[in-house]
C-alpha cells in the first residue's frame, strides 16, 4: 500500500472515530435529557394542555427507546468489525431523534408549525434505522 492510501485511510479511520466520539456523547446527553424533561414533565409539565402533554409524552418515550438503540448500536459497531450499515444506522437513529423528538419538542413549545414537516423524515429515520439493524444481523448472526 502506498503512503497516499494509508494517509487517506487513517484520515478515514481517524474521522469515523471522531464521528462515533460524537455520537457517544450525543447519547450521554440525550439521555441525560430524556430523564431530566421527563420529571419535568411528570411534574412541571401538567400546567400544559392535554394535547401537548400527550405530543410530548411520545417524543420523550420515542427519545428514549431510540437513544437507547443508539447506544446500543454503537457498542455493537465498538465490539464487531467495520460496518458501513451499523454506523449508517447510527446516523439515522441520531437523525431520527434530531428530527422527530426534537421537531415535536420545538412545534409544542414554539408554535412553530411549518417545522413539524420535518417530523415524517425522522419517523423514517428510525424506520430505516432498525431495518439496517435487521440486515446487519441476518448477515452476521
Amino acid at each position: 500500500m502506498n503512503s497516499t492510501n494509508m494517509n487517506k485511510q487513517q484520515v478515514k479511520s481517524k474521522s469515523t472515530t471522531v464521528l462515533l466520539k460524537t455520537m457517544m456523547i450525543f447519547v450521554g446527553i440525550s439521555g441525560c435529557f430524556s430523564v431530566l424533561f421527563g420529571a419535568w414533565l411528570a411534574h412541571g409539565g401538567q400546567a400544559l394542555p392535554v394535547k401537548v402533554q400527550s405530543s410530548l409524552a411520545t417524543a420523550l418515550q420515542y427519545q428514549f427507546f431510540h437513544t437507547l438503540a443508539l447506544f446500543s448500536t454503537l457498542v455493537w459497531l465498538k465490539t464487531a468489525k467495520s460496518s458501513k450499515v451499523l454506523l449508517s444506522a447510527c446516523i439515522a437513529f441520531v437523525i431520527g431523534i434530531l428530527c422527530f423528538c426534537g421537531v415535536i419538542y420545538i412545534k409544542s413549545f414554539f408554535e412553530l408549525a411549518v417545522i413539524g414537516k420535518l417530523t415524517p423524515f425522522g419517523g423514517i429515520a428510525f424506520a430505516l434505522a432498525w431495518l439496517l439493524l435487521a440486515f446487519e444481523g441476518k448477515n452476521n448472526f
